[in-house]
């Protein structure tokens, strides 16, 4: 039996709780969104849909060989620079890597024509050869996320004669019939893309986001719960805030690049069959020899082990990994576990080769 003065205490400490919950609700939604993607940086290229950022150097010795990061279409780039404390960005400017980052914007409604192409030999060779000039080397670590990794590997498995000295993706499809909620999603039968794109131009954000949600239906809810009975933390909800501002901060996708990937990889599997085309340039993942590195996330309910699992095998390499490591498709990349998992381990990878 417990004693009377343990249920005053826990009643108590139950009590104050509920204050600073309430007190804390207040405060919640008459307070701004936490500044993201704050560290310092400049603004290399500003074209069409196409960001490319240098951040600032943190340390005096840096590694020879510069590091871009290549976010995904979908989503912006700053789940990688979220607060100080919490930036992959900063966590490699303070290793020694020179970084810089491809980014995306909202693309224009006269921007409905650019396809795949248009990102794959254009945008991505862009980046790459304005780091190259502004580093005055010609070899360069490309580091994805998501699909931010297909497009760098359709460059890569396109341009065999580019200068990538490591490549490295996180939790990147290339069997997209191992996303069976995706795949019901644009289902051929039912999902008209053709009237989509010719209706709308641009593929809304709002329709992705419908789509991602769907994933896990009752996912918003739960999280609403969890965060009004933990209103009481600050770390909680400084967390909170910072992740669903960036899962709700989606992107729509132009047209014709919408199009491609509804027709080439979600519904042909074209990548994994090995009949994937960009600009009529047959792709072959096997003329990527590069040292690779492919890290997948235990529990990723967008793009499963088994979307992903098939790529480290189609890649020509010889010094090839694949680190399967605990964590969702979001907390591999960022936040506390991607801290004390992830990041050290890019780290000794990259460390070693890019000298």
């Amino acid at each position: 039996m417990t004693d009377a003065p343990d249920l005053l205490t826990r009643a108590q400490g139950e009590f104050e709780r509920a204050m600073l919950r309430n007190i804390k609700g207040l405060e919640y939604f008459s307070s701004s969104a936490p500044v993201l993607g704050a560290s310092a940086k400049e603004v290399l290229i500003s074209r069409g849909p196409l960001r490319v950022y240098h951040y600032r150097p943190l340390v005096d010795d840096v590694y020879r060989v510069p590091v871009l990061l290549v976010m995904a279409t979908t989503n912006r780039g700053y789940i990688f620079d979220m607060v100080p404390g919490q930036s992959f960005v900063e966590f490699l400017l303070n290793a020694g890597y020179d970084v810089f980052m491809v980014d995306w914007e909202v693309p224009r409604a006269d921007e409905r024509h650019l396809g795949m192409e248009d990102y794959v030999s254009d945008f991505l060779p862009a980046a790459v050869a304005k780091v190259a000039e502004v580093t005055g080397e010609t070899d360069i670590s490309v580091v994805a996320y998501c699909f931010g990794g297909v497009l760098s590997l359709l460059w890569a498995g396109i341009h065999a004669d580019a200068n990538l000295k490591n490549l490295v993706t996180f939790t990147t499809p290339v069997d997209f019939k191992g996303m069976p909620a995706f795949q019901a999603w644009a289902d051929q039968r039912f999902f008209d893309v053709d009237k989509l794109v010719d209706t709308l131009g641009n593929c809304p954000a709002e329709l992705l986001y419908s789509a991602f949600d769907l994933l896990r239906p009752g996912q918003r809810a739960a999280g609403n719960f969890r965060l009004w009975d933990n209103m009481w933390n600050d770390e909680f909800v400084k967390s909170y805030r910072m992740f669903d501002r960036w899962s709700a901060d989606m992107l729509p996708l132009a047209g014709e690049y919408f199009r491609q990937t509804t027709k080439q990889l979600m519904w042909e599997n074209a990548l994994l069959k090995g009949t994937m085309t960009v600009g009529g340039k047959p792709v072959d993942l096997g003329r990527i020899t590069c040292p690779f590195l492919h890290v997948t996330a235990e529990h990723d309910h967008i793009v499963p082990a088994a979307a992903s699992a098939p790529l480290i095998d189609m890649v020509g390499s010889k010094d090839k990994q694949h680190i399967e490591l605990k964590g969702g498709h979001v907390s591999l990349v960022a936040g506390p576990n991607a801290i004390k998992r992830l990041w050290p381990q890019i780290d000794r990878w990259l460390g070693e080769r890019s000298t």
